[in-house]
């Protein structure tokens, strides 16, 4: 009997039990409440079984039971090992429910590692049941970060959106990720029929609670594509308010670019960046050479990427232009950028992964310059590539 009650009292729930004045103390025989719907039976035979012993094989498929029960009887050490054990199995599959659990348990490393996991995963690896089980507090938090890994353009930030509004809308439905974006869109188009007068989706009814995701969009390089902006006014999912706010942001920043010698950011401005910078990125399925640029009108800067022999090289065009309005001819320009590269496991796990921090980088015409030179260890390939880019100074108080 010592051997067992010693054995219970390493439980905080049972030692403060046997200790204080409750009535427990006294009883032979204690029935146990249990609170937590994720307890069950088997859960609280490991948790038992944990007290006799050191190390306990956990399932990731039993690990939320188990750190259910874990908390209740208050065993500290079975709840970092199922913390460890949710680090090390995060996947699309279990990252909804380790993220809420870890909330509910007060995990935070492990809520911590959940976010890392969906904003590097979320754009780049896609994923139907994903979208289904991300709920509007969680995906505001990924849309709304400076991290989020984004193929390759904004627009395609907002594409997603629609894409999971969707499906958070007809959460029965089970195509394919390819099938998706056409039976969104059409879903939608038949919504807009519905509604009297011209008002957007978001402004509806059923719209209306995905309003707090769709603010944190950044709208303003999303209508710099003139093929975007007008996918957007025909969806008419958006406000015309927010929509009008942004035209006028975006002409008077074209007007100073223009007008007024705005040769760029002038110091980082880390906060600025973070929550304004345009997100693009790229996937390089195979080593070889390649040279880009992401869509969009960057207030005359011509912006190309080249990846060749391990460099990663930015040049301002300013040569070959389609009219003569579309690139500044000023002798220098500036952008902060940040770059970021990263290789993933089968289950979205990051092997490597590389930063430039953010930089602000000066350009003549046509000049270019290598903002990364990898090493051998970091080409796992597909390479996945990253940018944070700001184009013009942070506007002034009164400039508009």
């Amino acid at each position: 009997w010592s051997y067992f009650f010693s054995s219970l009292t390493q439980s905080g729930y049972f030692s403060s039990m046997f200790s204080g004045c409750w009535k427990e103390s006294s009883m032979n025989v204690i029935e146990l409440e249990i609170p937590d719907q994720n307890i069950d039976i088997e859960a609280l035979q490991v948790a038992f079984g944990s007290l006799y012993r050191d190390d306990v094989l956990i399932k990731p498929s039993r690990v939320v039971a188990l750190l259910a029960a874990a908390c209740m009887l208050q065993l500290d050490g079975l709840i970092l090992q199922c913390g460890e054990t949710m680090k090390e199995t995060i996947n699309a599959k279990t990252v909804c429910s380790y993220y809420n659990s870890a909330g509910m348990y007060g995990l935070d490393s492990v809520k911590k590692k959940c976010l890392e996991w969906l904003l590097n995963n979320l754009m780049t690896h896609q994923s139907v049941e994903l979208f289904k089980e991300l709920s509007i507090n969680l995906m505001k938090q990924l849309i709304s970060s400076s991290n989020l890994f984004v193929m390759q353009v904004e627009m395609d930030v907002y594409t997603a959106l629609k894409k999971w509004m969707f499906l958070q809308l007809v959460p029965s439905w089970n195509g394919s990720l390819k099938q998706l974006l056409t039976e969104a869109d059409a879903w939608f188009a038949k919504r807009r029929k519905d509604f009297e007068g011209d008002i957007a989706f978001l402004e509806s009814e059923q719209g209306h609670v995905f309003l707090p995701v769709f603010t944190h969009l950044r709208l303003q390089y999303i209508i710099s594509d003139l093929a975007s902006a007008r996918i957007v006014e025909r969806d008419s999912l958006i406000p015309s308010e927010w929509l009008s706010s942004v035209y006028k942001q975006q002409w008077f920043a074209m007007l100073r670019a223009e007008q007024d010698s705005d040769i760029g950011p002038q110091e980082i401005n880390k906060e600025e960046l973070e929550a304004n910078s345009m997100r693009c990125g790229r996937k390089l399925a195979k080593d070889g050479d390649y040279c880009w640029r992401w869509t969009g009108f960057n207030f005359g800067f011509d912006l190309l990427v080249t990846y060749t022999n391990r460099y990663i090289i930015f040049k301002r065009n300013t040569l070959n232009q389609p009219c003569c309005g579309s690139v500044s001819l000023q002798p220098r320009r500036n952008i902060a950028f940040r770059l970021r590269l990263a290789s993933f496991d089968s289950s979205g796990k990051i092997i490597c992964s590389r930063t430039t921090g953010y930089r602000i980088l000066t350009l003549e015409k046509d000049q270019e310059e290598v903002v990364m030179n990898l090493d051998s260890r970091l080409l796992i390939f597909p390479l996945y590539i990253c940018c944070n880019f700001l184009y013009t100074s942070p506007e002034k108080k009164g400039d508009t």
